[in-house]
């Protein structure tokens, strides 16, 4: 039975798009999981997945990287793995090269974006170089969607002839059993009555890092010009807060039309509930939240940047604004509110994820792109 290894910066990673490939990956192979410490990722990867806790470092830190790099070489040499994979920046870095220096034939990276994209002069520089020794030291690169895979080979990162992308793209898909549109009405009712809205309001939503790279600073001038009875709903941890323009969120913590609510366990419920979704950033490597909640019948309005571009038919099932564009947003959002334009939006957003992002066909396409590189 041959070996394969997955290796990610943190257990998060793991559990939010690849236990289910991994869980059909084990079926044939012989699968191991390299992440974080974590003492219950043992119990969710199941019997057949093993699993290895190796710390490598988020950020810059060049004694936990070479730290990293010889615990991960000292395994790959112990196991003997046929394939070792790879995703996020960093352990990508410490992964391409401990499998390479332990002579792993097939070195997959799992190229999920550019860290790069958001940086400025020598940080820039420095976390563009690591992307590419990364890419070098790999014998293959599946990038998440084919917007992705042309900046790559745009800004050299690496040559055309070693990437692809499966499928349709994505890092893992959409579980259509978790999202199931048919569920939609009841956790429509039950989420806007937990958040006192009215079944009349048009909801706007937010899902991810509450940061001003996610575009929420436009977000927020877009939605006080808007000038409506709409509301706003913000979900997702604070941790940009500092990043953010003070008297717009102010603004925004002020007015009841905008609610403000911690990252959730059943984002399901919560995209059910929204009209529309908004996803304004500046940068993304797919942009998940677009698929997930259109899986819920739920459209969305996104900056046309890699990922969003590729997600989106524009004003077939959703609609692209221009990057940092806070009045093409606004536009945007009148658009979708004319004649209740979103809800057949919704619809068509609904059928082309279930044609194209469903995780069971995803994970039968992986299966095979496996095949592929293990026989080659």
């Amino acid at each position: 039975m041959k070996k394969i290894c997955y290796v990610v910066t943190i257990s998060l990673t793991i559990r939010a798009f690849f236990i289910p490939q991994l869980q059909k990956l084990a079926e044939i192979y012989d699968v191991t999981v390299i992440c974080s410490t974590d003492n219950k990722l043992q119990y969710q990867l199941g019997d057949k997945i093993k699993y290895f806790p190796v710390d490598i470092p988020r950020g810059i830190a060049l004694k936990e990287t070479i730290k990293a790099i010889r615990e991960l070489e000292a395994f790959f040499r112990r196991e003997k793995f046929d394939m070792v994979q790879y995703s996020t920046p960093n352990a990508a870095f410490c992964a391409s090269i401990a499998s390479k220096s332990a002579n792993i034939k097939v070195r997959n990276y799992h190229l999920m974006g550019y860290r790069y994209l958001g940086e400025k002069g020598v940080a820039r520089f420095i976390l563009k170089m690591l992307e590419k020794i990364s890419c070098k030291n790999s014998t293959s690169i599946e990038c998440v969607c084919n917007s992705n895979l042309r900046l790559g080979v745009q800004e050299k990162i690496f040559p055309v002839n070693k990437a692809t992308v499966v499928w349709n793209g994505s890092t893992g898909g959409v579980d259509l059993k978790k999202f199931d549109c048919n569920k939609r009405e009841r956790w429509r009712t039950e989420i806007r009555k937990e958040l006192d809205i009215s079944e009349k309001d048009i909801l706007f939503g937010f899902a991810g890092r509450i940061t001003k790279d996610k575009g929420i600073n436009e977000l927020i001038q877009a939605f006080l010009e808007l000038k409506n009875e709409s509301k706003l709903l913000l979900i997702g941890p604070p941790e940009g807060i500092n990043t953010l323009d003070t008297k717009l969120w102010n603004w925004a913590k002020e007015n009841e039309s905008v609610l403000i609510h911690d990252a959730v366990s059943d984002i399901e419920r919560y995209f059910a509930a929204m009209d529309v979704l908004i996803l304004p950033s500046y940068r993304e490597g797919f942009g998940n939240v677009i698929i997930e909640a259109a899986a819920m019948g739920t459209t969305a309005i996104c900056t046309n940047i890699q990922g969003p571009s590729d997600i989106i038919v524009d004003s077939t099932t959703g609609l692209l604004c221009n990057v940092k564009d806070a009045n093409s947003l606004l536009e945007c959002m009148k658009t979708v509110l004319k004649n209740q334009y979103y809800k057949e939006l919704g619809s068509n957003a609904e059928n082309y994820v279930k044609n194209n992002y469903d995780n069971t066909i995803l994970c039968e396409k992986i299966l095979e792109r496996k095949r592929v590189l293990l026989e080659s």
